[in-house]
């Protein structure tokens, strides 16, 4: 092995023990060179290994610094990735006394008889009981889903899984926006589909880029966020929705419409696409958000035919929910425990994006004021993968924008220096400090 890999183990065993921290600059190459008694173009190899290996980033004019965890695949965004005390990539939100709320539709339950039912195995149709009061659930002012066309699944990740399951053969192309929510980007490489970057505007999807990109190789479906976009909180109006049904529809596609967070908008939100084009739009939502992560369940509205399809695709893949947490469910969603956490969450997000726009006023900040996080692009000359392994030495974990981007596009490039702040699960006191702090950090650097 060449002397400079030698010297780039060491290093890389060095960021490994945590000797050298996320963030933290390394010497400039020429100091480096005559701290160890090497040639410069020797320093210039180990530099460039350990930039080679991921460990580290180089700036121009700034130097190089240790990279953090290497950029968060979906799951990062699911579950705890990091020990940082202030997690900004998690993102469940939580209400004043949900616990005590939640407890009461569980007390019924827990009777035995109820129970011996509750734990039994559950068809990816639900129950009748549960069927009906999600339609209710899902209900906007001029649509709601026929109950037989309900599916559950575990949560609404799994709901999309299942949907892209159901209509993507391997190897088939998925059209998304350019930047998307990353679990769906899991759930596509483990489905074996490609995902195809689609152009985006202020209202979201563009209509003419989505027909042109299947024109050019035809698609086989379409994941979209209409309502809240994650990350960037964008919402499509009216007739922008009205334009994509009609391309959707001209184009024989079928649509994978995403509401996970449009509980936070209501009928201000708009419409589902399925209230344009409801026989090639298959709905996803959930309880993760609206109730708690832990004890979930997804919906899936299918097109009137494609139930079965649709529902053996959950089956095979495992994902469909429990029997106990579509129990709990209804009883949450009739007893009104549902409503009143949806009207304490969406007063919570307005509350904390009051805070973002205190703590980084003057900052370019995207965010909808009803959103639990907001897209931030940051000042130069910060990249995302710096600025992520800054806020890392401080203890604060934020999602750099290239996790979201789809594919070798201009949305990578689009999302460099760009970062996305979770702002449901931590404390208010907690997200203040933090949001302090990254202002700070981004103002006056390393």
């Amino acid at each position: 092995m060449q002397d400079y890999r030698r010297i780039a183990d060491r290093i890389a065993a060095d960021i490994a023990a945590g000797r050298l921290r996320p963030g933290q600059r390394l010497p400039p190459q020429r100091a480096f060179a005559r701290r160890h008694g090497l040639a410069p173009s020797t320093a210039g190899r180990v530099y460039g290994e350990l930039v080679r290996r991921g460990l580290v980033v180089g700036e121009v004019g700034r130097g190089t610094f240790v990279r953090a965890s290497p950029v968060p695949t979906g799951r990062a965004l699911a579950e705890p990735a990091t020990t940082a005390p202030v997690n900004l990539e998690l993102n469940y939100p939580s209400a004043p006394g949900q616990s005590e709320l939640l407890s009461a539709g569980l007390a019924p339950l827990l009777r035995p008889d109820v129970l011996a039912e509750a734990t039994r195995t559950a068809a990816a149709a639900g129950t009748p009981e549960v069927r009906e009061a999600a339609a209710g659930l899902l209900a906007t002012a001029s649509w709601r889903p026929d109950p037989d066309r309900l599916l559950f699944a575990g949560n609404a990740r799994q709901a999309v899984a299942g949907a892209l399951a159901a209509l993507v053969p391997p190897g088939g192309r998925v059209g998304v926006e350019r930047l998307t929510y990353p679990l769906v980007k899991e759930i596509a490489a483990r489905l074996g589909i490609v995902l195809v970057p689609i152009a985006t505007d202020e209202e979201g999807l563009r209509p003419d880029a989505l027909a042109a990109a299947h024109r050019s190789l035809p698609l086989s479906a379409v994941y979209v966020q209409p309502t809240l976009h994650n990350p960037t909180s964008v919402t499509a109006g009216r007739e922008r929705r009205g334009l994509l049904a009609g391309v959707l529809r001209e184009a024989g596609l079928p649509v994978v419409e995403d509401r996970i967070w449009s509980f936070l908008c209501g009928d201000e939100g708009g419409e589902p696409l399925a209230a344009y084009a409801p026989e090639r739009t298959y709905v996803v939502d959930g309880l993760s958000k609206r109730v708690a992560p832990g004890l979930t369940a997804g919906f899936l509205v299918v097109p009137e035919g494609h139930g079965e399809k649709a529902a053996a695709a959950l089956r095979s893949g495992g994902w469909t929910a429990g029997r106990f947490a579509l129990e709990a469910a209804v009883r949450w969603i009739g007893n009104g425990t549902v409503a009143r956490l949806v009207a304490a969450k969406r007063e919570d997000a307005r509350a904390r994006q009051r805070l973002v726009a205190e703590h980084l006023d003057g900052f370019a900040v995207r965010a909808d004021p009803r959103a639990y996080f907001a897209w931030w692009e940051l000042p130069r000359p910060w990249r995302a993968d710096v600025f992520t392994a800054a806020a890392a030495q401080r203890g604060i974990a934020v999602t750099p924008g290239p996790a979201f981007a789809v594919g070798r596009s201009g949305a990578e490039g689009e999302a460099a220096d760009c970062v996305r702040l979770g702002l449901a699960s931590v404390p208010p006191s907690l997200l203040a400090g933090a949001l302090r702090t990254l202002a700070g950090v981004a103002r006056t650097g390393l």
